[in-house]
């Protein structure tokens, strides 16, 4: 039973693009490809490393790094609704719909999940593309790391940096299908931080990608 009421939830947070997920609890989050979080008794037991940033770990078995605990402390008391586990799960989520989207030229689910200067770019990214008579094949083959790298709340708004480690096979055709440049067969690794925000009193429940960067 419990099976079929994650199965039914998964297909509701697809088929509503990311409308109650990011940030909200369900009771039912699953866990996206992660590492996985210590034990709460393992995590007692190991000595504290001063030059390296403690992972916090949450119930739901993901983790932020030490830099994100006040924020994420401040931005759980602005919204008691907020779930550190449901919001990584979105992200991941996230990450892949956005990809594909931007992949595929789809500038309508875009503008969905991306805002500002970040959605600029990639319009006038496909708008290039297309003008070239060019056309990208990309697969996101796995998403190997997601952690929240910081987190922060001012007047209102949050914002919350995820790093995510992911391979990508990367192919560009032209307008024939001819192979123009990359391979499907040799996934390259990528390391990107992905900038999230949302004013957590508008009655909008979407986290919109607001930033991107090359993680280090």
């Amino acid at each position: 039973m419990t099976e079929i009421v994650l199965l039914a939830l998964v297909a509701l947070f697809v088929g509503l693009r990311l409308y109650s997920v990011l940030g909200r609890r369900t009771g039912h989050e699953q866990q996206p490809i992660l590492r996985p979080a210590e034990s709460a008794a393992a995590a007692e037991a190991a000595p504290a490393v001063a030059e390296k940033p403690v992972e916090r770990p949450e119930s739901s078995g993901f983790v932020y790094e030490e830099p994100a605990t006040a924020g994420i402390r401040a931005i759980v008391s602005a919204d008691s609704s907020f779930d550190v586990g449901a919001f990584l799960e979105g992200a991941q989520s996230a990450y892949r719909m956005i990809l594909e989207a931007f992949w595929k030229g789809d500038r309508a689910e875009l503008r969905q999940l991306v805002g500002g200067h970040v959605l600029e770019a990639f319009e006038a990214a496909i708008d290039e593309r297309e003008a070239s008579g060019h056309r990208l094949d990309n697969r996101l083959v796995a998403i190997e790391r997601t952690i929240i790298e910081d987190a922060r709340l001012s007047a209102g708004t949050a914002e919350i940096e995820v790093r995510f480690d992911a391979d990508i096979a990367a192919v560009t055709r032209d307008a024939d299908g001819n192979l123009v440049a990359g391979t499907l067969t040799d996934a390259v690794p990528t390391h990107d931080l992905w900038t999230f925000r949302r004013a957590l009193g508008s009655r909008d429940p979407n986290w919109l990608l607001v930033d991107t960067d090359q993680a280090d």
